[in-house]
């Protein structure tokens, strides 16, 4: 009989396969629970941007800064980046995991090091378990220093660099409101960062058999300042 041929990328195996492979099953103590989910009473604090230029700012930079210190997390709406650039952004990231396995796994590296590289994991060489969950990581900014590393394939994939610039201003933004929301100058913290950097990483979950097994994305902390989480349907 011969050997199944080993997959680098779960993209290429979740469509073959009717349940969870042992590389992808979590401990049972760190597995999804949701006898154990507790219902929030409270909601998403969410910041309407529109006000941050207007009569009712420092209002709205107390919002910010009690969401921030309470919750960690907000949402925003009336940010400012256009609806076409985050659709043709969604668009491309999924035209890409849609590229035969051979075009994607142009971009594979198993290197956490690499400024672009496909993956499962941030590093599958000491991972003991494998997310389930394929991912392009790109470098951003500066701009013209990266993007001659980025994939050629989708042909149209430099309209993402649309979305990269537009993200980078809502930060610039958000960074401001946080600065002032603790009583400090508005520049505070762009100038404490002194080198910006900035990363995105596209993310593909594909449909899973066994959900009850395994994580998209465990718990983490990110090692970045601020992360920026576009969602689709």
């Amino acid at each position: 009989m011969a050997a199944a041929t080993t997959k680098l990328l779960l993209s290429d195996l979740a469509s073959t396969v009717e349940s969870v492979t042992s590389n992808y099953i979590r401990p049972i103590s760190d597995r999804p629970n949701l006898t154990e989910v507790q219902i929030s009473d409270g909601s998403i604090p969410l910041i309407d941007l529109q006000v941050l230029d207007g009569p009712r700012r420092l209002d709205l930079i107390k919002q910010i800064g009690q969401a921030c210190h309470h919750d960690g997390f907000f949402q925003v709406k009336n940010h400012g980046i256009p609806e076409t650039i985050i659709n043709n952004t969604l668009s491309i990231a999924g035209a890409f995991f849609k590229l035969p396995e051979s075009e994607r796994l142009k971009s594979y590296s198993d290197d956490p090091s690499k400024s672009k590289r496909l993956s499962t994991s941030f590093n599958v060489n000491t991972k003991k378990v494998s997310n389930w969950r394929d991912y392009l990581r790109l470098h951003c900014y500066p701009l013209q220093d990266c993007m001659h590393e980025w994939p050629s394939n989708p042909p149209s994939f430099e309209v993402v660099a649309e979305y990269c610039t537009s993200v980078r201003g809502l930060v610039l933004k958000l960074l401001e409101a946080i600065s002032e929301s603790m009583g400090l100058q508005r520049d505070y913290i762009d100038k404490a960062l002194g080198k910006h950097g900035q990363q995105m990483a596209l993310n593909y979950c594909p449909p899973c058999p066994q959900p009850d097994l395994t994580y998209g994305l465990p718990g983490h902390t990110d090692p970045n300042l601020i992360t920026v989480l576009l969602q689709d349907d």
